[in-house]
C-alpha cells in the first residue's frame, strides 16, 4: 500500500528559488564532478532526496541553460539511477491485473484498505510543486474486488485542508452517506481526522476510480482505480490473455488551489487553466527549456514517458481511465488496432477504433493485440486543444507512452510506429454512444417523469461568470443536503417530500429534483454554452437515448428512439450548443449529484441533484460518525 507521506523528494527552495541558482561556487562544482557525483553532491548539500530516475522509460533531456538564461534546474543522473523509483513515485506495476491466482468466483469477503493523505513535493514530469498523495506515492493505489464484497477505506486526513473521497461509478446502494460528495454526503474530514468509508459492492462490476470530491483537490493527485471483478468475467476473458490499467491525464505545475481563484475571479469569461503537460501512469517528458526565465519552477531534465509492456502475440486488456480536470484525449497505439469491449463499467459488443475518445472521469477497456513486429510503438494520447478557450506555450499536447515488446526502453523509430492517417475528431465529443452495444441486453424501459435541464455560464453581480443549471449556481453547502432531508423525512415533513423541483430547504444554491418513488426518469440536458461537457451522474447507469450537437431536441422523434439495447454509463458529454437525453431508474434512495465532472465547471457551480426514494429514506438513521464530521 506504499510508504508513509510527506518527505519532499525534489527541492523546493520555495524561501528564495532564485538564490539557488546564483551560486558561483555551487555552478563551478557542477562543471568539474562527474555525472554520478553531481547527483551525490546535490543529495548531500541540499539535504534533500533527489529523484534518482522513474524507472519507467528513457531520459528525455532538453539544453542545460545558465542561471542567467533560467530559473530551470536540468539535474543528469548516471544510467543506474533509471533503475530506481523516487519514493513518492507508485510502481504502476501494481496496476497490472493478476488473472491467473485473483478468484472471481470467490466468496464475498472483506477488503480492508488505509489511506494516508499527505502534501508532498514530486515531480512527475520533471517539474517540482506540490502535490497531494495517498500513502506517500502518486498516482493512488489500487483498490480490487469482486462483487459482493465489503470495502473498507480508512482514510486519515494529514493533508493541511479538508477532503473527501468519491468512489466513481459506485452505486452505494443503502450507504448513499459513504459517497464521498462534500456539501451533498457529508462533511469532508477535517485536517488530522480520520474517517472510515465502509460499502459493499452490489450489482455491478467494471473499471471504476476513486478520487477526491471537495474542491479541485484530485487534480492534485488523490485519485486510483477501483477494479470490480464478478463471475460473468470468465467470458470476456476468452478474449484476452493479460489485463492492466492505464491512467492517462492532464495536468498542472502549480496546485489547483492556486489556480482557482484565477479562474473565478471577476472578469475572466470562463476562461478555463489550460494545462501545462499530461500524465500516463504518473509521468510524462517535458523539456525544462520551454519554461520562461522567470518561472520561478524548478525542473529537472530526468523526465521520463510511461512504458507499457506486452508480449508478442498475446492480448492485453487496457483498462483505460482519464483521471483528468479539463482536457478529452484521442487515444490510440501505432500499428495496433484496439478493440472497444467496455464503457464506463458496460460490457460491450467489441468495436475495432483506431482511435478512441475519452472525456474526463469517463472509461474504456481496450483489447490490443500485440502481433506486430517486436519493436517499439507509439502510445499517442492526444489533447483536443480545440475545446480549450485558451493556449499555453508550454503544453506539448500530443502525449505519447511506448508500447514495448522486448526489455528496450528507446524511442520507437519514425519508419516502424506509424501513427494512423484517420482524421482527429475536431469536436469535442464521445465515441459514437451509438456503436456501442451492451453485451447484456437490457432494454430501456418507458419514461414516466420527464425533466429539463438547462444549463449555460452568465455573468452576473460583480462581472462573476458562473455556471448555471436551470437558473441556480451551486455553491457546496456547510450542511450536507443528505444530512438535512433525512431527519425531515422521519419526522413526516411534507416539504422534504416534494415530486419534482424542490425548494431547497432553505439551503442557498442548490437545484434539487425530488423523485419520491422508483420511476423510470428522462432527463434532457441541454448545453448553451460554447464548450463540451462530461456530466456524471452518481449512483446510477443511465441509458444513452441520444446525444446531438444541434441546439434543441427535435421533439417529433421522442416516440421513436432506439429502447432496443442502449448504451447505458454514467458520464456522457454534451456537445457544444447540444443536448443529451438520458434515462434511468430512480430506485436507488438518496441525493445523488449530476454535474460536469470538468473540475473547473463543477467549482463555477455546474451541479444540481436527485433526490430519490423518500419511501426508503424516510427510515434511515445516519451514522454518527458522518455526523460527527460536521461537528468538528
Amino acid at each position: 500500500m506504499g510508504g508513509s507521506g510527506g518527505n519532499p523528494l525534489l527541492p523546493s527552495n520555495r524561501e528564495n528559488r532564485n538564490e539557488q541558482l546564483t551560486g558561483l561556487t555551487r555552478q563551478f562544482k557542477l562543471c568539474l564532478i562527474s555525472l554520478g557525483s553531481v547527483i551525490f553532491f546535490i543529495v548531500i548539500a541540499q539535504g534533500l532526496g533527489l529523484g534518482l530516475g522513474l524507472g519507467l522509460g528513457l531520459k528525455h533531456r532538453g539544453p542545460n541553460l545558465s542561471p542567467a538564461q533560467s530559473s530551470t534546474f536540468h539535474v543528469a543522473e548516471n544510467d543506474d539511477s533509471r533503475r530506481l523509483l523516487e519514493p513518492w513515485r507508485l510502481d504502476t506495476s501494481e496496476y497490472i491485473l493478476d488473472t491467473t491466482t485473483w478468484d472471481i468466483n470467490a466468496a464475498p469477503t472483506t477488503r480492508v484498505y488505509n489511506f494516508t493523505l499527505s502534501e508532498i513535493e514530486g515531480a512527475p514530469d520533471g517539474v517540482v510543486r506540490k502535490m497531494f498523495v495517498i500513502n506517500g506515492q502518486f498516482p493512488g493505489p489500487l483498490i480490487r474486488a469482486n462483487r459482493g464484497d465489503r470495502v473498507i477505506v480508512n482514510v486519515t486526513n494529514h493533508l493541511p485542508e479538508p477532503t473527501t473521497l468519491h468512489w466513481h461509478g459506485m452505486f452505494q446502494n443503502g450507504t448513499n452517506w459513504m459517497d464521498g460528495t462534500a456539501g451533498i454526503t457529508q462533511c469532508p474530514i477535517p485536517p488530522g481526522r480520520t474517517f472510515l468509508y465502509n460499502f459493499t459492492i452490489d450489482n455491478q462490476y467494471g473499471t471504476f476510480w476513486y478520487h477526491a470530491h471537495y474542491s479541485t483537490q484530485y487534480l492534485d493527485g488523490l485519485f486510483g482505480p477501483l477494479i470490480v471483478h464478478a463471475p460473468e468475467e470468465a467470458h470476456f476473458r476468452e478474449s484476452y490473455d493479460h489485463d492492466q490499467v492505464v491512467i492517462i491525464q492532464d495536468w498542472y505545475h502549480n496546485m489547483s488551489s492556486a489556480l482557482l481563484p484565477g479562474y473565478l475571479a471577476s472578469g475572466n469569461e470562463n476562461r478555463e487553466p489550460v494545462p501545462d503537460n499530461g500524465l500516463m501512469q504518473g509521468t510524462n517528458f517535458f523539456n525544462c527549456s520551454s519554461l520562461a526565465v522567470n518561472s520561478g519552477y524548478s525542473c529537472f531534465d530526468n523526465s521520463t514517458r510511461a512504458v507499457i509492456s506486452v508480449q508478442k502475440q498475446k492480448r492485453h486488456r487496457i483498462r483505460l481511465i482519464n483521471a483528468g480536470a479539463f482536457a478529452a484525449f484521442h487515444f490510440s497505439v501505432d500499428n495496433h488496432t484496439l478493440s472497444v469491449i467496455e464503457a464506463d463499467a458496460t460490457m460491450v459488443e467489441p468495436l475495432d477504433v483506431h482511435r478512441l475518445e475519452i472525456a474526463v472521469a469517463q472509461r474504456y477497456s481496450v483489447i490490443l493485440t500485440a502481433n506486430q513486429e517486436e519493436t517499439n510503438y507509439w502510445i499517442r494520447a492526444d489533447m483536443n486543444t480545440l475545446c480549450f478557450d485558451a493556449k499555453n506555450p508550454v503544453l506539448i499536447p500530443g502525449m505519447k507512452g511506448i508500447l514495448a515488446y522486448t526489455d528496450s526502453k528507446e524511442d520507437p523509430k519514425d519508419e516502424k510506429s506509424i501513427d494512423w492517417s484517420d482524421a482527429r475528431n475536431v469536436m469535442c465529443q464521445d465515441l459514437n454512444s451509438t456503436s456501442l452495444i451492451p453485451a447484456v441486453q437490457e432494454p430501456a424501459p418507458p419514461a414516466d417523469v420527464f425533466y429539463s435541464l438547462q444549463f449555460s455560464f452568465g455573468i452576473r453581480e460583480y462581472a462573476l461568470d458562473r455556471a448555471y443549471v436551470n437558473g441556480t449556481t451551486w455553491k457546496m453547502s456547510d450542511i450536507p443536503t443528505l444530512n438535512k432531508v433525512v431527519p425531515e423525512l422521519r419526522a413526516g415533513n411534507d416539504t422534504f417530500n416534494i415530486t419534482g423541483v424542490t425548494p431547497s430547504y432553505d439551503i442557498p444554491n442548490q437545484y434539487i429534483i425530488g423523485i419520491p418513488q422508483s420511476q423510470v426518469v428522462d432527463v434532457l440536458v441541454t448545453n448553451f454554452d460554447e464548450g463540451a461537457h462530461p456530466f456524471h451522474l452518481h449512483g446510477h447507469q443511465f441509458w444513452v437515448m441520444a446525444t446531438s450537437w444541434e441546439q434543441y431536441f427535435p421533439w417529433h422523434t421522442y416516440g421513436s428512439l432506439n429502447t432496443t439495447n442502449p448504451v447505458r454509463r454514467d458520464t456522457v458529454t454534451v456537445d457544444a450548443y447540444g443536448w443529451a437525453l438520458i434515462r434511468f431508474r430512480s430506485d436507488n434512495p438518496g441525493m445523488w449529484a449530476f454535474h460536469c465532472h470538468v473540475a473547473w465547471h463543477l467549482e463555477a457551480g455546474l451541479m444540481m441533484q436527485f433526490q430519490t426514494r423518500n419511501d426508503l429514506m424516510k427510515d434511515w438513521t445516519l451514522p454518527s460518525d458522518v455526523l460527527e464530521l460536521c461537528s468538528a
